[in-house]
Formats: structure tokens, sequence, C-alpha cells
């Protein structure tokens, strides 16, 4: 199921896409769960990296396309942006929020499921796991491949990623048990460390991108155990 989001004000635009993706689902097989919006402040307003596929159109009344996009991918570097505008240089514009990909007004079915094929494409050949992320004011979506390593501070807990540290309200063990599958292994009580990111082991500390994290004695033959057999799969 793809999850996919009309931003559109214009009530027969935001219909004619509707209709375009049902046509697409029925030739292709593929699955859709469509929701729609009439501005771009109603999809901003609680956005938590829900959909797959965002349609933009450009000119809204309240809050405009291309400063949604702004604000969306803040929050959400891997939802896939389509704009719909009926000039062409903002195509241009959309390069600086990553955009897949816009559509000239009047929209023609054959262009449109050429981008809509185009953006399943790139969805389908991510290879990369991500997750969602509770953060104060709304969440955050995480590519596990970009978190170096997760701490608990009591009942707190910190994301350590390459954009920067994130802190969430939440369970260790719950975070463990979702990200072992990704490659993850908890070093002590206080670290979940990504063994993609482990650059060595050294007087008892797992060594991840400068800092060293306390590998615990009970831990010690797991923790290499597992690094030595992701290092092993990788090689492979």
């Amino acid at each position: 199921m793809i999850r996919i989001a009309i931003v559109e004000d214009e009530a027969q635009y935001s219909k004619q896409l509707s209709d375009y993706i049902q046509d697409f689902g029925r030739e292709s097989g593929q699955s859709f769960a469509v929701t729609t919006y009439s501005d771009g402040d109603e999809l901003v307003e609680g956005y938590k990296a829900q959909f797959d596929i965002i349609l933009l159109d450009v000119e809204m009344p309240f809050l405009d396309g291309m400063t949604a996009a702004e604000l969306i991918r803040r929050q959400d570097p891997e939802v896939v942006i389509i704009f719909i505008t009926n000039m062409a240089q903002y195509a241009i514009r959309g390069y600086a929020v990553d955009a897949l990909d816009y559509v000239l007004k009047p929209v023609t079915y054959f262009a449109f499921s050429q981008r809509l094929s185009r953006a399943i494409g790139r969805i389908k050949n991510r290879q990369r796991h991500f997750f969602t992320v509770p953060v104060k004011g709304g969440a955050l979506k995480l590519d596990a491949g970009e978190l170096y390593y997760l701490e608990s501070q009591g009942h707190r807990l910190i994301f350590h990623t390459t954009g920067g540290n994130h802190i969430s309200a939440g369970s260790m063990a719950e975070w463990e048990e979702k990200l072992t599958p990704m490659g993850f292994f908890r070093c002590n009580k206080g670290y979940l460390v990504n063994l993609e990111h482990v650059d060595g082991f050294q007087d008892g500390c797992a060594l991840v991108k400068g800092e060293r994290l306390v590998v615990s004695r009970p831990r010690k033959s797991a923790f290499l155990e597992a690094l030595a057999g992701y290092v092993g799969g990788v090689s492979k």
C-alpha cells in the first residue's frame, strides 16, 4: 500500500488527481491510500511523516506549496514530492526541496502516470529502513542507517544521528526490539549502537564516530560476536 497525499485547493483538480490514481491502480495492480487536503497548512499541521508521495499544488491561498515543502523536508527527508503547477519556472525552485518532478496544469493522464510511475520506482528501489520518532511538537522520520547510536538517560532517549541529536521519550527495551533486526546491538543498559558505525573496539569500549561507548562485561563476548558477524555479512 502506497500512501499518497493530494494537496490542492481547487476541488476539480483534486478529484481529477484522485481519479487518475485510481485508474493507475487498476492498470498496474498497485494499491493506494489517498488523503486529500485543500491547503498546505492542513498538511503541515500535525505532520508525522505518514506519506510516501505528496502531490503538492504550488499556488494555494494560505500556505503555498514551496513553503509547505520546505517545512515538510525538515521532518521527512524521504517522502517523494511532485509539484502540480501551471508555471514551469517553479520546477527550478523545486530542486531546493528535492522535489522528484512537476506536472503542468492542465494535467493529462499520460504525463501524470509517468511521474507517478517514476515516484513508485524511487520508493521501491530504496533498501533503507525508516522509523518514526515522536519528538516535542510532532514526529521525525529517521533513516536507521543514519542513526549512530541511541542513548538512554532516565526516561529520556537521545537519537545521535548524522543530522544531529534528537530527544524523545520512550523505552530503551522497546527500541532495542525494533532496531536489533536492523543491525543494532545493546552494548550496555544505556547504549544501543549501530554496528555499521562501529569503527573498532578498544579498552572495553565501542568506538563510534569519535565516541567511546562502554561495553558491559556481560555483553562483551556477544557484542564482539555480533560485530564480527555484521562485518562478515557485509563483506560477503
